[in-house]
C-alpha cells in the first residue's frame, strides 16, 4: 500500500480559506491522475482539485462545507491499489479517516455512491446540497436535474440537507440557503464600497446608429476573418480607453492619502455567472485589437459559466464597464469596484423619439451611466469623460483616428 495524500491547492495570497463543494469520488472508488475530485471554492472563483495520482480513494478527511485553508490535507489515495472483482462493494464498506491529527481513528459506514448528471451537479453546487443524499431516479440511478428541483420543493415540515433549510406550511415553500463564498465576497465589497467611496452618477443617451450600421455591414466579414462575432462591447472598450486617455484621473485610484495615476488602462468587464458576478479584466485594453477584445471577451464569457476564471484574472483593473442591457436594463447606477474610482453602466438599446435638427426622428437610443468616486473626480471631469465616450460611439471614425 502506497498512501499520498490530496491537499488544498495553493490559494491567492488575499484568500484566507475555501469552501469544498460536491465530491465527484466516494470512498472506494477508483481515481485518475489529473482527475478533479472535487471543486474548491473562494471568495474570487471555483478552482478544480484533480487527483495528484491515480489509485483508489481511500479516505476522505473533509467533507462538502467545510472550510479549509491551503495545503490542508483532505482525501488520501493507495496509488498501488488495483481494481478487484472480488473486493467488496465500495457502497458496502468505505474507510472514512475522520481525524487528520490521528490517522489510527479510522471508522467504517456505509456509502452511496450517487452520481450526478453534469445540469444537476451544477444545481448541486450552487444550493450546496450533497449528491449522496439526493435520490437519483435517471439511469442506473444518475441523479437528474429534476430530482435536485424536486428536494429542493419537497414538501416536508422540516428538513435540513448540507446547510440547506427548507420550511412548509400548507403549500407555502421557503428554503434556507447559506450564502456561497462569492456571493459573500461579492456583498461585503459592494458594501465596502458605498460605505468608503462618495459615490456619485452621471448619465447620458448615445445614438447607436452609427456603431450598429458599422457592426452591419461588417460583422459577416468580421467572423469568417477572426473566427468571432463582432459585438458592442469591443466599441465600448475602445470608447472608454479614448476617453480615459483624456481624463487620467477617471483612470486613477487612491491609496490612503494618495492619488496613484494608472498609466496603463486594464478595463473590468462585468459577467454573470451562476454563482455570481465576476469582473474579469482585460489587461492593456488599449493596446487590444477589436478582434482581441471580442475573443478575450468571449473566453471570459465561457469560462465563467463552469467557474474556470483565475484568481490572476480577477486581480486589479483600472475602470470597469457593466452591461445590465443585455438583461434588458433599461437605467441603473453602477457601485464601483474598488480600488477603481469610476464605473460605466450600459443598458439596453431602444428605439426612441429624439430631436435632430428641429425634427424628430426615431433612433436606436442606449443611456449610460458613469459612477464615480466624488473623492478623486470632479464632476466636470466625470461629465466630459461620459460626453467623451458617447462621441467616440456615435462617430467611430473618431477611435480609428484617435480623436
Amino acid at each position: 500500500m502506497m498512501i499520498i495524500e490530496v491537499k488544498v491547492p495553493q490559494l491567492s495570497e488575499s484568500v484566507a480559506e475555501a469552501t469544498l463543494l460536491t465530491w465527484n469520488k466516494a470512498v472506494g472508488e477508483m481515481v485518475t491522475r489529473d482527475e478533479n475530485l472535487i471543486d474548491v471554492e473562494t471568495d474570487k472563483v471555483v478552482l478544480e482539485l484533480p487527483a495528484p495520482a491515480s489509485g483508489k480513494l481511500v479516505s476522505i478527511l473533509k467533507k462538502q462545507g467545510d472550510q479549509v485553508v491551503s495545503d490542508e490535507v483532505i482525501a488520501t489515495i493507495d496509488t498501488e491499489a488495483k481494481t478487484d472483482q472480488t473486493e467488496e462493494p465500495a457502497s458496502n464498506a468505505a474507510v472514512i479517516d475522520t481525524n487528520v491529527s490521528d490517522k489510527k481513528t479510522i471508522q467504517e459506514k456505509p456509502v452511496k455512491t450517487s452520481i450526478a448528471m453534469p445540469a444537476a451537479k451544477k444545481m448541486l453546487a450552487e444550493n450546496n446540497l450533497d449528491v449522496q443524499q439526493t435520490e437519483g431516479t435517471g439511469r442506473g440511478g444518475r441523479v437528474t436535474k429534476a430530482d435536485v428541483i424536486r428536494q429542493l420543493t419537497q414538501p416536508k415540515a422540516t428538513s435540513a440537507v448540507a446547510n440547506n433549510t427548507i420550511n412548509s406550511v400548507g403549500d407555502r415553500v421557503e428554503q434556507r440557503v447559506p450564502m456561497s463564498r462569492l456571493r459573500a465576497r461579492i456583498a461585503e465589497r459592494l458594501v465596502e464600497s458605498q460605505s468608503t467611496a462618495a459615490i456619485l452618477t452621471t448619465f447620458n443617451e448615445v445614438n447607436m446608429q452609427p456603431v450598429m450600421d458599422l457592426r452591419n455591414k461588417y460583422k459577416d466579414k468580421f467572423e469568417k476573418e477572426h473566427g468571432v462575432k463582432l459585438g458592442f462591447m469591443s466599441f465600448f472598450v475602445k470608447a472608454v480607453v479614448s476617453a480615459l486617455k483624456k481624463y487620467p484621473i477617471v483612470n486613477a485610484s487612491i491609496d490612503g492619502n494618495d492619488i496613484i495615476y494608472h498609466g496603463f488602462y486594464d478595463i473590468g468587464i462585468a459577467v454573470g455567472s451562476a454563482r455570481g458576478l465576476v469582473v474579469p479584466i482585460l489587461r492593456n485594453a488599449d493596446q487590444m485589437s477589436i478582434a482581441e477584445i471580442e475573443k478575450q471577451i468571449a473566453d471570459f464569457g465561457n469560462r465563467a459559466k463552469d467557474g474556470k476564471i483565475t484568481l490572476e484574472e480577477l486581480t486589479g483593473g483600472t475602470f470597469s464597464i457593466s452591461n445590465g442591457g443585455v438583461f434588458g436594463s433599461m437605467l441603473s447606477t453602477p457601485i464601483i469596484n474598488p480600488p477603481q474610482s469610476a464605473i460605466l453602466g450600459v443598458h439596453a438599446t431602444k428605439e426612441r423619439p429624439v430631436v435632430e435638427n428641429g425634427q424628430i426622428v426615431i433612433r436606436p437610443m442606449n443611456y449610460f451611466a458613469m459612477s464615480y468616486d466624488h473623492r478623486i473626480i470632479d464632476g466636470r471631469e466625470a461629465v466630459l469623460t461620459l460626453v467623451a465616450i458617447k462621441e467616440a460611439l456615435e462617430d467611430p471614425a473618431r477611435l480609428l483616428l484617435d480623436i
